[in-house]
C-alpha cells in the first residue's frame, strides 16, 4: 500500500489518544483530509511496540534505558498482561530469587515486595522477611495482586512517559500494517474507545502482542498449533500437523470469603451446560468439569483436590483456595482485612471449546464469552455445591472480587492465552533442545542432564514443558524439561529484516512453548529484544546480521550481559 494512501485512511489527526492513555502528545483538531492532518496523525519512534504486555514492558524498559523513543500500544487500560488484566501470578523456578531471570526482572520483584511493605498496613513479621510472599501461596515464591504489579510497572515506565521518551497508547489496537519487501513501514493503532487511528512509524517493530496479531498483517511466515512429529521428529509431537489444534485459554477472576454470610446471586446463563460437562480428552478426561478432582497433567490419572476458603488444611489433597492466593491476610495487621483474597487459573476453568488464535473477532468475542460463562459456572458451583470437609454443599460466603480485576463482571480484562502464532524463525526450538527424555534419545543420557547450548544465546529461563488440554482433545501434555538457553535465532523471522517477536510467538513449536510461555521467559525475550533494537541501530545492521556476524554476537553479547541479562546456567 502507498503510503499518501495508506495515512489517508486515518482521516483522524492526534486525537487517537484513548482517555487513560499516557502521551506527550498534545490534543489537536484539523479539518478533515488536510495534509496538516495526516502528518499530525503520525507518530514515529526509534521502535514501535504493539502490546504493552510482560515482554512488550520489558521491551520498553530496555530500549527506553539505552535512550530510545518508544511508543507502545496495549488494547486494555492495564499494562503488564500476564500480571495484570490476565490476572495470572507469576509461574516461576525454583531459582528466581537468585538467578535464572535479567536483573530487571528481579528489580521488578523486588518492587513489588517493597510496594507492600511502604504501602500496606503489614506486620513487622512479614516486613522483616527479606522474601515476602503477599499471598502466601503454592504456586509462586511472589503471588499478588494484579493492581500492584501495575503500579510498579508504571513507576518503572513513569520517568519516561514524563520526559517524552515513552509514548503510551491504552486501549489501543493494530488495525494494520504497511509493508514492503522484507520490511515493515507502518502500523495504524485504532483507539477501542473513540475509533480515531494513528499511524506509528519507526525503523523497528516489536510483535509483543498476546496472539501474534502483527505476523499476519506483515505477511510475515508463521505457524499456528501442532506441528507433525515428521516435521520436527519431537518425542511428543502428534503425527499429524493441526493449526486449530491450541492449548485452552482461561478467563481467571478473584475471590475472597466472608463467613456467615450469603453472597450467592442469579445462576449463570450457561450454569446447566457446564455443571454436567464431561470433557471429551483423548486420554479421557477424570469425570466431570466442575469437580473437585481432574486429570493429573503427568499421569493422567484421576486425581482429588480440596477446597477450603479459611485455608486450613485440606490434607491429603491440595486445597485450591491456597493454590493461587494472591493475599493472605496473616500479612497484614489484625482486622485489615476480612479474609483472604485468592484467584482462580485452576483445570476447573480451562476453555476447550473453541480458539482465540487464527479466528475471527467475531468468534473470538464469542469464545471469551462463554470462557466467562465458565468460570461465573465455576464461581456459582464453589457457592453452591462443592463438597465441604464438613459434609455440607457449597460456601455461600464466597465473593466474586470485582474490583480486584478492575472489571463490572469481576473477570479478568483480557483472557489468558497460553499460546499464540508463532514465527518461522531462523532457529526453531526442538523438544530435542531441551525437553529431558527427548534429548537422551536423540544424544545419550549424558545430554538428559542438561540442555542444548546454544552459540547464539541471548538468555536463560526454566519451567518444565506444561501443555494445558486443547481444543482438538489432547489432554495435559507434562514432562520434565531442563535449564534452558533463548537463542537468538529463535528471535528472527526467517525474511522480515525489522519486525522482531517479543511474547509467546518466538521460534518454539507448540511442545516448547509449554516451557517459554511463562512470565519470567517472556520478560527475559522482551528485554533481550528491547537490547537488539538499541545495538542493531548504533552498529546500523539488521539483527540478521548481529546473529551471523562472529564479531558482531561477541560484542552483542557483552552488551546485553553488562545490562544484567545472564547467558548460561550455572553447571550442574
Amino acid at each position: 500500500m502507498k503510503r499518501r494512501n495508506f495515512i489517508s485512511l486515518t482521516g483522524l489527526g492526534a486525537t487517537g489518544l484513548a482517555s487513560g492513555a499516557l502521551s506527550a502528545f498534545p490534543n489537536h483538531s484539523f479539518a478533515s483530509g488536510s495534509i496538516v492532518e495526516q502528518k499530525s496523525s503520525e507518530l514515529h519512534g526509534s521502535v514501535v511496540i504493539a502490546g504493552g504486555g510482560v515482554g512488550g514492558c520489558a521491551a520498553a524498559l530496555s530500549a527506553l534505558r539505552n535512550g530510545l523513543d518508544v511508543v507502545m500500544t496495549e488494547e486494555t487500560d492495564w499494562i503488564g498482561g500476564q500480571l495484570t488484566s490476565q490476572g495470572v501470578p507469576p509461574d516461576e523456578h525454583s531459582w528466581i530469587e537468585t538467578h535464572g531471570a535479567p536483573k530487571a526482572y528481579r528489580d521488578y520483584r523486588n518492587a513489588v515486595r517493597n510496594y507492600y511493605k511502604n504501602n500496606y498496613p503489614i506486620t513487622d513479621a512479614a516486613k522483616a522477611r527479606p522474601r515476602l510472599n503477599p499471598g502466601n501461596a503454592m504456586v509462586s515464591a511472589l503471588c499478588h495482586e494484579p493492581r500492584v504489579s501495575l503500579a510498579v510497572l508504571h513507576d518503572m515506565l513513569a520517568p519516561y512517559i514524563s520526559s517524552g521518551k515513552l509514548t503510551l497508547l491504552l486501549e489501543h489496537k493494530i488495525s494494520s500494517a504497511e509493508y514492503s519487501g522484507n520490511k515493515v513501514k507502518a502500523l495504524k493503532a485504532q483507539s477501542l474507545r473513540s475509533g480515531r487511528t494513528l499511524i506509528l512509524t519507526a525503523p523497528y517493530f516489536v510483535d509483543a502482542t498476546e496472539t501474534g496479531e502483527l505476523l499476519p498483517m506483515t505477511g510475515t511466515e508463521f505457524v499456528m498449533g501442532t506441528e507433525s512429529r515428521n516435521e520436527t521428529h519431537e518425542l511428543h509431537a502428534p503425527l499429524k500437523a493441526d493449526p486449530d489444534n491450541q492449548q485452552a485459554f482461561t478467563m481467571c477472576f478473584a475471590m475472597d470469603y466472608v463467613p456467615g454470610s450469603n453472597n450467592v446471586g442469579n445462576k449463570p446463563a450457561e450454569y446447566d451446560f457446564w455443571r454436567n460437562l464431561v470433557p471429551k480428552m483423548a486420554p479421557a478426561w477424570s469425570g466431570k468439569l466442575l469437580d473437585l478432582s481432574y486429570s493429573n497433567p503427568k499421569t493422567l490419572e484421576k486425581k482429588p483436590l480440596g477446597f477450603n476458603p479459611d485455608g486450613s488444611s485440606t490434607d491429603p489433597y491440595l486445597n485450591l483456595w491456597n493454590y493461587r492466593r494472591i493475599l493472605a491476610k496473616d500479612n497484614f495487621t489484625p482486622g485489615a482485612f476480612k479474609g483472604d483474597i485468592s484467584t482462580v487459573n485452576w483445570p476447573q476453568n480451562d476453555y476447550t471449546l473453541g480458539n482465540l488464535v487464527g479466528v475471527s473477532q467475531k468468534e473470538f468475542n464469542h469464545h471469551v464469552g462463554r470462557g466467562k460463562q465458565l468460570s461465573l459456572s465455576l464461581f456459582h458451583w464453589l457457592q453452591t455445591e462443592a463438597p465441604r470437609p464438613d459434609g455440607k454443599q457449597g460456601w455461600p460466603g464466597l465473593r466474586l472480587r470485582k474490583d480486584i480485576m478492575g472489571t463490572e463482571d469481576g473477570m479478568a480484562k483480557y483472557p489468558y492465552i497460553r499460546e499464540s502464532r508463532r514465527i518461522k524463525a531462523e532457529f526453531t526450538v526442538l523438544e530435542e533442545h531441551v525437553g529431558q527424555e527427548n534429548r537422551i534419545q536423540v544424544a545419550g543420557p549424558a545430554a538428559g542432564k542438561i540442555a542444548a547450548d546454544f552459540y547464539d544465546t541471548v538468555g536463560i529461563g526454566y519451567y518444565h514443558i506444561d501443555l494445558h488440554p486443547s481444543s482438538r482433545g489432547n489432554n495435559y501434555i507434562d514432562f520434565s524439561s531442563l535449564p534452558f538457553q533463548i537463542p537468538l535465532g529463535s528471535l528472527l523471522p526467517v525474511r522480515m529484516e525489522n519486525l522482531i517477536p517479543a511474547n509467546k510467538n518466538i521460534g518454539t513449536t507448540h511442545i516448547t512453548n509449554g516451557c517459554y510461555r511463562l512470565h519470567p521467559v517472556e520478560w527475559s525475550i522482551g528485554e533481550t529484544v528491547g537490547l537488539l533494537v538499541t545495538y542493531s541501530l548504533k552498529k546500523q545492521v539488521i539483527p540478521k546480521q548481529v546473529r551471523e556476524g562472529k564479531q558482531l554476537l561477541s560484542e552483542f553479547q557483552d552488551f546485553i550481559v553488562k545490562q544484567g541479562v545472564e547467558l548460561k546456567w550455572p553447571k550442574p
